[in-house]
């Protein structure tokens, strides 16, 4: 029931840090990936995967807050592969965010954070959900945050832009649970990435309050991901997931 062998999967963000080891590893399990994101990835994973005779993992450089752009990128898949069945929400601004009081947020930066962590989100699940609709298993997982439970202080864009993402989950569910989509959410602890080292040293972070006595990995979330993309969660919408080896109960 794990089984995601096949799956046409849109996962944005997907260059680098946890949306690359996502497109990686969906692609390595026989699903057909492609990566929306700004950047191009420096990695050269696409070419081991079809060496090993899995997925594929295709790339467009795009921004998710551009409706037209987006369109683009439907095109792509429709021509490509006819359909789609899942789409992972990955992207998001994190990486170069300084930590500083609330009030002292320039609004350029307030809004850039909300353009792409929220209206992305709801551009993307509005460009995919028709084809989403027509597949016999459409799916959408957005990527939350732990912050979005505890609060972070000098974040409080980034805070609220994850609390956003957990609220128009449990709305999409609501209303595209008739059209036979499933929309839920994982909210990760701090994850070891590039955009997590930008903002604090991973090897000083406090694991203390973590039960399991570590920090995330990427690797930690992609049985939660793969679970709900597949027909083992068939039952399940509306939810989100915390992974953060127990920090948040």
């Amino acid at each position: 029931m794990m089984d995601i062998h096949g799956m046409r999967i849109v996962v944005t963000g997907g260059a680098q840090g946890i949306g690359r080891h996502f497109a990686q590893e969906l692609a390595s399990q026989g699903a057909r990936v492609l990566s929306l994101d700004t950047r191009h990835s420096s990695s050269k994973f696409n070419e081991h995967i079809q060496a090993q005779n899995q997925g594929e993992v295709a790339e467009l450089q795009i921004d998710i807050t551009e409706e037209n752009q987006l369109d683009s990128a439907a095109k792509w898949v429709v021509e490509r592969w006819g359909g789609l069945d899942g789409l992972v929400n990955n992207a998001a601004i994190y990486a170069g965010l300084k930590r500083r009081s609330f009030d002292l947020i320039p609004i350029e930066e307030w809004d850039r954070v909300m353009s792409v962590n929220v209206k992305g989100v709801w551009l993307s699940i509005r460009t995919f959900a028709p084809m989403l609709a027509e597949s016999s298993h459409g799916v959408v997982v957005n990527m939350a945050s732990e912050v979005a439970f505890t609060g972070s202080y000098g974040f409080p864009h980034y805070v609220a832009s994850k609390g956003a993402v957990i609220a128009l989950t449990k709305a999409l569910a609501r209303e595209l649970g008739t059209r036979g989509i499933r929309v839920n959410a994982i909210a990760p602890g701090f994850t070891d990435t590039e955009a997590s080292r930008t903002l604090a040293d991973v090897n000083k972070y406090d694991v203390t309050p973590t039960p399991l006595g570590r920090v995330a990995h990427p690797e930690d979330l992609l049985g939660t991901l793969i679970y709900l993309l597949s027909d083992a969660s068939a039952f399940v919408t509306g939810q989100t997931i915390l992974v953060n080896g127990g920090r948040i109960m």
